[in-house]
């Protein structure tokens, strides 16, 4: 299917470790973009190709106050509206359970002036009063949407409570039966939600969870997320990382736009090979942190191995180059420790918000003291790495003198709590746009005739079991 994009894979590392160094990282930078054509318009997904459901939290807790539930409906109302004509869609009402309040009938509605109207006005119904069950309203979001095959899907859902009318194992079971059937980006409203569910879900569902601080601000929000939901071309793209016999991956992280720890959900695909989603795709750029655990095969030194090749998958093709994670053992102490700046980059960032996030938990617990220790070592890690953001962040939890002496605020709210619980998944660096791919002609991987594995074209020996490939006559479309 020509979506009107094309990609790149980069990887960034140092590949130098000690004598008996174990653990290698990686950064892998994704760059999806528009195919080059002239003056013609930006690339746009066939509106028939996206659906989209509204699950809107109907708890009784959305009375209290009750300007809370009247936002609520006015930015579901606005979320209609921004969508485009021929988009299918459906407006979830979540209590203790779910109830599909548009259409009436267990099906999509195709987006037009009439039936935008008419979902407005089924919105304008919803009182609140019930429970919170998040895991079933998921459960009747996926039950409502196409397979992924043929739609890119997207869920907004908006909670202002805990999930505290299912058990954890239900939203798991949920969870893992939506997982690749769409994408979910939760926001929580008010003071009385948990981060947790909100992080997990979006995790699972390779969305993005946010904080709203006013309900007023509610309208807004929506507006921004659907439009971004529009925007994407892919309902899906993988990256499928395939170790060394000597290496395997310790875990597999996306580090931008969002931080969130991918390595609970991999897909795998036989026994050395692991396949991770990310989420429906538009033109953009997301970096992903792979850290492998590799242990030297021999005792030899200052010779380059291949740790790791990494293959960009979309509409279950590769779509880039495959990209190596390479490792070499030296006894040069100045060759290890250097820093590869865009590594160093993203483990100061997670480092911050690791720190932010155990802040956060100490002060749930009412540990104060641990709460302000934490604090203060995000401050100083944010400092020493000039991340302005999280600084801007740490704010709103402490005072921080000119001498660089840290003090807890007092009365922090608990909404001061969950906003910067959920900031901690963000990262707001941006990142300069990378040049334009050129396209390379498809070369087929080589076959060792030993072992009967294959090998990225142009390797000099198989990378499965050592054997020398003859390079007197490579694979077509590389040079000799």
């Amino acid at each position: 299917m020509d979506t009107g994009m094309q990609f790149s894979l980069e990887v960034n590392q140092n590949k130098y470790l000690p004598e008996g160094g174990r653990e290698m990282h990686a950064i892998l930078s994704v760059s999806g973009r528009e195919t080059p054509a002239g003056d013609a318009a930006p690339a746009r997904s066939d509106p028939a190709r996206l659906a989209e459901v509204l699950v809107i939290d109907c708890s009784g807790s959305m009375a209290d106050p009750p300007t809370k539930m009247a936002a609520a409906q006015r930015a579901t109302a606005a979320a209609i509206d921004v969508l485009p004509d021929g988009v299918r869609f459906a407006v979830i009402e979540g209590t203790e359970r779910a109830r599909v309040v548009y259409p009436q009938e267990p099906a999509l509605a195709t987006a037009s002036a009439a039936t935008r109207a008419e979902a407005r006005a089924e919105v304008a119904r919803l009182s609140a009063s019930g429970g919170t069950a998040m895991g079933s309203w998921l459960a009747a979001a996926r039950d409502l949407l196409p397979p992924p095959s043929s739609a890119i899907s997207h869920v907004l859902l908006l909670t202002d409570g805990i999930n505290e009318h299912e058990t954890q194992e239900e939203l798991d079971r949920v969870l893992s039966t939506c997982a690749g059937r769409f994408v979910c980006d939760p926001r929580g409203v008010g003071d009385g939600w948990r981060p947790r569910d909100l992080l997990q879900i979006a995790a699972a569902l390779r969305g993005t969870a946010e904080a709203v601080r006013r309900p007023a601000e509610l309208e807004a929000t929506f507006r921004e997320t659907i439009h971004a939901a529009m925007a994407k071309l892919l309902p899906d793209v993988r990256l499928r990382v395939r170790p060394l016999p000597y290496a395997k991956v310790t875990f597999f992280k996306q580090s931008s736009p969002t931080i969130q720890d991918l390595t609970g959900y991999a897909d795998r695909i036989d026994d050395r090979t692991l396949e991770f989603a990310t989420g429906s795709w538009g033109v953009e750029r997301r970096e992903f942190h792979l850290c492998l655990d590799v242990e030297a095969p021999d005792s030899i030194l200052d010779e380059d191995r291949l740790a790791a090749r990494v293959d960009l998958v979309v509409d279950g093709e590769s779509r880039a180059a495959t990209a190596t994670v390479l490792v070499t053992w030296t006894d040069d102490l100045i060759k290890s420790s250097r820093l590869d700046p865009n590594v160093s980059q993203v483990t100061g960032q997670e480092d911050v918000r690791q720190a932010i996030n155990a802040g956060c938990d100490a002060y749930d617990r009412g540990d104060r003291i641990e709460a302000h220790a934490q604090w203060a070592h995000a401050v100083m890690l944010a400092t020493e790495t000039r991340d302005e953001p999280a600084l801007e962040q740490l704010r709103h939890l402490v005072d921080i003198e000119p001498d660089g002496l840290v003090r807890l605020r007092p009365n922090l709210s608990r909404l001061d709590i969950n906003v910067s619980h959920i900031g901690s998944s963000r990262n707001p660096f941006q990142v300069d746009a990378p040049a334009p791919v050129q396209r390379r002609p498809a070369v087929a991987d080589q076959l060792c005739g030993s072992c009967g594995e294959t090998s990225p074209p142009g390797a000099i020996i198989c990378e499965n079991c050592g054997t020398p490939f003859d390079v007197a006559d490579p694979p077509a479309g590389v040079p000799a």
